[in-house]
């Protein structure tokens, strides 16, 4: 950390949020553990209670950035081949920022999930044109206005429903992040229309003061 005078004049808030995050157990785990941020600790747990990511799944990561969660899926699907007895997973990553490449797994960056022409791209990297696995930790860029922050996030949502229409596969899951509020009953309905298993996950590495939650939508019905 510098030690500028210009350093030393943060506000309180700033003080606040630094401390906090330096003492951030997950903070110092995303460090030994060289993931890419502590968000991959959220996917982690879900999937350690859940087994949602297995051996020979194909994976698409929507909002893969900075690619901790692309992190977690290579290992956990196999992407590698690092366990030759176990099936090969694949491993899509597709953000509208720039993802520093993985070993394991393709990026998109700079690409919109929700264009014609990115849906096109996708499908033409995938194994199958299909995923098993579609895992979502978008947010939109933050205006400070809840409410307008949680339905342009539950919009995000939905687009990704609509685009599972096209990619994913029978019996396939959905894990997607939302932040709570009047509209989050409408996504979760939705999802309702079109999984047999819809459920709300909050992880330990989820502050606690947080609105952040995730749906783990299971046994897609489409076709």
């Amino acid at each position: 950390l510098h030690t500028t005078a210009g350093c030393l004049k943060k506000t309180g808030t700033e003080h606040w949020w630094l401390e906090r995050h330096l003492k951030d157990p997950f903070v110092k785990a995303t460090k030994r553990q060289h993931y890419r941020c502590r968000s991959a600790f959220k996917l982690l747990e879900i999937d350690d209670k859940l087994h949602i990511l297995r051996p020979g799944l194909a994976v698409l990561d929507c909002g893969a950035a900075p690619g901790a969660w692309s992190q977690v899926a290579v290992e956990r699907v196999n992407a590698l081949g690092t366990d030759p007895a176990l099936p090969t997973g694949f491993v899509l990553g597709v953000d509208l920022l720039r993802i520093s490449p993985l070993e394991g797994a393709v990026f998109l960056s700079e690409a919109d999930v929700a264009d014609p022409g990115t849906l096109r791209t996708i499908q033409s990297l995938l194994p199958a044109e299909k995923v098993d696995v579609i895992l979502s930790d978008m947010a939109p860029n933050a205006t400070g206005i809840k409410e307008l922050d949680h339905q342009r996030l539950i919009n995000l949502c939905l687009g990704l429903l609509d685009l599972s229409k096209s990619i994913l596969k029978p019996k396939g899951t959905i894990l997607c992040k939302f932040w709570d509020g009047h509209e989050s009953r409408l996504l979760q309905n939705r999802l309702k229309e079109q999984f047999q298993d819809v459920r709300t996950i909050k992880p330990l590495a989820s502050r606690k003061d947080s609105a952040e939650a995730y749906y783990l939508a299971r046994l897609y019905k489409g076709k």
